[in-house]
C-alpha cells in the first residue's frame, strides 16, 4: 500500500497546485476535483493516503470520507480532510467520519509533510503488524499440516492460554502476546520425518528419539528472530513437553525451572486434547477432563496452576463453545 500514490482532493485548482509543489518531490500523486471524482479515483488508483478537502459542489468531504470507511476494501485508507480555519470547529462531526487528521488551509508546509510522514508510518507499522500474524498463522497451521483432525485446536488452546495468564495476574498486552505466541508450540514438526509423524500406532525407541526433536527444531526456526512475539514462541516450543516433576523433554527441567508461560501452554494444551475428539478417542466429558489435571498436579502439572485452571471453568468451557462453531 506504501507504493501507492497519495490521493489530494479539493474542487479548486490552486489548492490542488499548491498541494502538489509541496508533495510531489517526494511522493507520487493523483488528484480529484469532486467527491465523485474521489472515489473513483480510490476504486483505480488504491492510495496510500487521502488529502480530503470538506466543502465540494457534489458531495462533501464528509459523506466522501463515511462512503470510504464503510466499505471493508477501503476501510483502512486514512483520510486527512484540509479545510479553511472557518470549518476547524467541526473536528467532531470529521473524526465521527472517519478522518485521522486535519490540516488547516492556508496551509503550512512543513506541517502538512510532518502530518503525511506520520500517518504513513503509521500505515508502514499496521502493515508491518498484519505481515507478523500472517507469519504467525502460516507457522502454526505449518507445525500441524499433517495433522489435518486437530481442526482449530492451536487457536483454541490458544484462547485458554490467554485466560489462564489473566487469572495468574499477567497484563491484557502479556496474555495477548502469549495467545499469539502458543500456536507456534509445535513449528518443529515441519522437520520431522513423514515416517515417524504419519505412523500408525505406538513409536519404537529410535522414532520416540526423532520426534522429540521437533521441540529444539520448533526452537531453532524461531529464534532467528528477535522481536519479543517470536522470542516467546521459541521458549515455548522448546520446553512444552517439560513436566513439573522433571520426567518431561527435552531437558527434563522440574517446577518452577519451566518458565511460567510454558506451564500455561501445557496446561491449556492438554485441556484442549482431552475435550476434543480425535480418531482414535471420543471427548472426554469435563469432570473427568477435570479429574485427570486434578490427579496431575504436582507430576505433570503445576500444582498452584491447577488451582487457578479449577477457578476459571466456566469461561473456558464458554471459549469451547464458541470455537465449536468454528470448526
Amino acid at each position: 500500500m506504501l507504493n501507492h500514490p497519495i490521493l489530494i482532493v479539493d474542487d479548486e485548482p490552486t489548492n490542488l497546485a499548491i498541494l502538489s509543489m509541496v508533495l510531489e518531490a517526494d511522493y507520487s500523486l493523483v488528484f480529484a476535483r469532486t467527491g465523485l471524482e474521489a472515489l473513483a479515483a480510490v476504486e483505480k488508483h488504491q492510495p496510500c493516503l487521502i488529502l480530503l478537502d470538506i466543502q465540494m459542489p457534489d458531495m462533501d468531504g464528509y459523506a466522501v470520507c463515511e462512503q470510504l470507511k464503510a466499505n471493508p476494501i477501503t476501510e483502512m485508507i486514512p483520510v486527512i480532510f484540509v479545510t479553511s480555519l472557518s470549518e476547524m470547529g467541526n473536528e467532531k462531526a470529521g473524526f465521527a467520519a472517519g478522518c485521522v487528521d486535519y490540516l488547516s488551509k492556508p496551509i503550512v508546509p512543513e506541517i502538512v509533510l510532518a502530518r503525511v510522514r506520520t500517518h504513513l508510518s503509521l500505515v508502514r507499522a499496521t502493515q508491518l503488524e498484519k505481515s507478523q500474524r500472517d507469519a504467525i498463522f502460516m507457522l502454526g497451521a505449518a507445525g500441524h499440516y499433517n495433522d489435518n483432525n486437530t481442526g482449530v485446536h492451536i487457536w483454541r488452546m490458544a484462547a485458554y492460554s490467554k485466560v489462564l495468564a489473566r487469572a495468574l495476574g499477567w497484563s491484557i498486552p502479556e496474555a495477548e502476546l502469549l495467545e499469539l505466541a502458543a500456536p507456534m508450540h509445535d513449528t518443529g514438526k515441519i522437520g520431522i520425518p513423514d515416517a515417524v509423524l504419519k505412523k500408525q500406532g505406538g513409536l519404537d525407541a529410535e522414532e520416540w528419539l526423532i520426534m522429540k526433536r521437533h521441540c529444539q527444531i520448533g526452537y531453532d526456526i524461531l529464534s532467528k528472530s528477535d522481536a519479543p512475539i517470536f522470542m516467546l514462541a521459541a521458549e515455548i516450543a522448546l520446553c512444552h513437553h517439560e513436566r513439573w516433576d522433571g520426567s518431561g523433554y527435552p531437558q527434563g527441567l522440574v517446577g518452577t525451572a519451566i518458565p511460567e508461560v510454558v506451564r500455561i501452554v501445557t496446561l491449556a494444551d492438554v485441556f484442549d486434547a482431552l475435550t476434543m475428539w480425535r480418531p482414535y478417542k471420543e471427548p472426554w466429558p469435563l469432570d473427568k477432563v477435570v479429574a485427570f489435571i486434578t490427579e496431575g498436579a504436582g507430576q505433570h502439572f503445576d500444582p498452584d496452576m491447577v488451582k487457578v485452571f479449577l477457578g476459571v471453568q466456566d469461561q473456558l468451557m464458554d471459549i469451547k463453545e464458541q470455537f465449536s462453531h468454528k470448526v
